[in-house]
């Protein structure tokens, strides 16, 4: 039995969890409406170079693209229900016990994001991701810089915990404003409490792996 934090806007609580794991949406549910843009994410366009110090050798990491349907999963969250904008889970105990990579998958249709280690499931959040006219990519990244305290320069919004996927723009980060109606202007963004706790458990050089969340993908 795991014990591990279910964290929402308004409530905190812990949990014991013991029902059967979250199961997707059905087919061709689509994905809810986006009124409204949920922050102004973005992060700022900088040349490789200019922090080449943040980018691994390629030799030193495995940077192969990741199927998900052959992503190895030996154990994963029991969460009981569907988590809500600004839900999460997290087991500190398999965090502070996992070694290697994290690897982390983002599941667009399902809005949500899960972090695994040693094919162990040790996170799940929900997620708001781009809106129809500024999509968030689909495909495998490598986590290419990480800034605690960032703070764009294309929109001068902070973007606590940011971890860069793509140099023109992309990246995981923490939100302040997490519901059904909003969406990001293409970035991924979390719960701010549990992306501090991500930022603890990722590596420059751990692969995203961003999908449909649909089976052609």
């Amino acid at each position: 039995m795991i014990q591990f934090a279910l964290k929402s806007l308004m409530s905190l609580a812990a949990v014991m969890i013991l029902a059967a794991p979250v199961t997707l949406p059905a087919e061709g549910t689509g994905q809810p409406p986006r009124l409204a843009y949920a922050d102004v994410s973005g992060v700022e366009a900088v040349p490789p170079g200019e922090v080449a110090q943040t980018q691994p050798r390629a030799s030193a990491r495995d940077t192969r693209p990741i199927d998900v349907r052959n992503l190895r999963i030996t154990r994963e969250l029991a969460v009981p229900n569907w988590l809500r904008p600004g839900e999460y889970a997290w087991d500190a105990e398999a965090a502070a016990a996992a070694t290697g990579e994290a690897i982390i998958v983002v599941n667009l249709r399902a809005r949500v994001l899960s972090v695994y280690k040693n094919g162990v499931e040790i996170g799940r959040s929900s997620i708001l991701y781009g809106a129809p006219d500024k999509p968030t990519p689909t495909g495998t990244f490598p986590i290419l810089e990480k800034r605690r305290d960032h703070t764009s320069n294309i929109y001068n919004a902070p973007m606590p915990h940011m971890q860069r996927l793509t140099w023109d723009g992309v990246a995981l980060h923490g939100s302040p404003r997490l519901a059904d109606d909003f969406a990001t202007n293409g970035c991924i963004g979390l719960p701010r409490e549990f992306a501090a706790l991500l930022f603890e458990v990722t590596r420059v050089g751990d692969r995203v792996v961003v999908w449909s969340g649909r089976a052609e993908s």
